[in-house]
């Protein structure tokens, strides 16, 4: 079963694949927008005479975009999405098997069915590869026992290692143990991560990586798209409000309870993560206390709604949002204003084929994009917008990342201006300094109580007092 490419290739995705052509194994670490997924269409077309089918292992929520870019990029049909029904009776005979990542974890049904039409001959591709970044984790283990057979391995990510080079080892191991030379992860760790004493499983440096760049080298590409693209600008603006009475209430509320969990000037990081959660949860107008949800008045939501006013009526609008209490009253707000069918949504309480009606609906009649940066940051590709809201953020500066770049790509053809609604509270700030450093703002904020040696109860109080 023979097929056709119809698009041209840029000159990196030439270079890209001319230099992975030679080599079985390989990983196309290019930065999201670069179009890394033409580029693995295009070396699968490449071998098509050598192989007998495709395995496209994805994120769930990637399928339907997966199948999307094979017919947009090919003249192939011969394609089959693994669903909820699929097992190894009613899998039909196709070239393009797309899989979900995380079914390889939760379906024993899926897993082996995927694992019968891998053969010798055949081309298994891992995309947004930091999915199997945990060298114990179940579907990692599983999708690279089964593709080991496989003459033709390849990983996709624009983000190879989001937490340091630990990450590294997982993702190299699928393409061959030989390629950093360690059959444990425990030979790696011991040649290469440094652990704390005082919080175990914490790495706190790592060595040798030059040896690592070396061994990688002849099997990885990368490129940024400064590097090799030249896309119109972003551009950043912010709109601040400001706390409610009663939301600076429950805030305080918030902080001198978690104080009083805190012992012997002790504080972790799940502590942290609890108070940040909490705290960001009432600028948002709720908190989950334990046994009861308290919601109140806030000024987040009509902020909002002033800048969609701000924009031509005629633009589309990405809104991303951390919580679900968000987006379902945002949902509600946008279809009472301007109607049910101008707002798509895309987030955990929707499944598979109600994901994909949406991106549909935003790709026609929808103006609002709705979705968790959990759930939509990753793979979709939504050009359809150039201007982006922020209504809140995660905690991570990689999940900032990936959604500022689902429009911010290749096939943009307008500067994309991105919108941050920011609350004049403590904890805001600390998520828009550590956006600005690139980094984790737990982590940031764990390294700085740790710097400071022998802190009294009296100046953790201060310090925490500080957000």
């Amino acid at each position: 079963m023979t097929f056709w490419t119809k698009t041209d290739l840029y000159p990196h995705q030439r270079t890209a694949v001319n230099k992975l052509l030679p080599v079985r194994v390989g990983g196309l670490f290019m930065e999201m927008g670069t179009g890394k997924t033409l580029s693995a269409i295009e070396l699968v077309s490449r071998r098509q005479y050598k192989i007998s089918n495709v395995i496209w292992f994805c994120p769930v929520g990637l399928k339907s975009t997966i199948d999307f870019e094979i017919r947009k990029h090919t003249d192939c049909k011969s394609i089959y999405i693994f669903d909820d029904k699929t097992n190894m009776q009613n899998v039909p005979d196709s070239l393009w098997y797309i899989v979900g990542i995380e079914s390889m974890s939760s379906s024993n049904r899926m897993v082996l069915t995927a694992n019968a039409l891998i053969n010798e001959n055949s081309f298994v591709i891992v995309d947004e590869s930091s999915y199997i970044k945990g060298h114990d984790s179940l579907r990692t283990k599983r999708i690279t026992l089964m593709s080991e057979r496989a003459k033709y391995r390849l990983i996709l990510t624009g983000t190879p290692m989001t937490q340091g080079v630990v990450d590294l080892y997982a993702q190299m191991r699928f393409l061959s143990p030989k390629i950093l030379g360690y059959n444990s992860f425990y030979s790696f760790a011991h040649n290469h991560l440094e652990y704390s004493e005082k919080y175990p499983g914490l790495i706190v440096r790592a060595h040798n990586t030059k040896l690592l760049a070396s061994k990688i080298q002849p099997y990885i590409y990368q490129v940024t798209k400064e590097e090799c693209l030249d896309l119109p600008d972003k551009l950043f603006d912010s709109r601040y409000f400001d706390m409610t009475y009663e939301q600076s209430q429950f805030y305080q509320q918030a902080k001198d309870e978690i104080l009083l969990d805190i012992k012997d000037g002790e504080i972790d990081s799940y502590i942290i993560f609890r108070l940040f959660t909490a705290l960001q949860q009432i600028t948002s107008g709720y908190w989950n206390h334990p046994g009861f949800r308290y919601e109140f008045e806030h000024l987040r939501l009509e902020t909002l709604c002033d800048i969609i006013k701000s924009i031509p009526q005629d633009k589309k609008i990405i809104i991303w949002c951390k919580f679900i209490y968000s987006i379902e009253h945002i949902i509600k707000r946008l279809r009472d204003e301007f109607g049910y069918d101008s707002v798509s949504c895309y987030y955990g309480k929707l499944g598979e084929k109600e994901r994909d009606k949406e991106i549909e609906k935003f790709r026609n009649e929808a103006r609002f994009f709705i979705a968790t940066m959990q759930t939509g940051g990753h793979g979709l590709t939504l050009n359809e917008s150039h201007y982006v809201i922020f209504y809140e953020n995660t905690f991570k500066y990689a999940d900032r990342l990936q959604a500022e770049d689902r429009c911010h790509r290749i096939g943009q053809s307008m500067p994309v201006t991105y919108i941050d609604i920011v609350c004049r509270a403590g904890i805001e700030r600390r998520i828009q300094e550590s956006m600005a450093k690139k980094s984790n703002v737990i982590q940031d904020f764990k390294e700085k109580v740790d710097n400071v040696k022998d802190m009294s109860k009296k100046s953790l109080e201060r310090f925490v007092n500080e957000l």
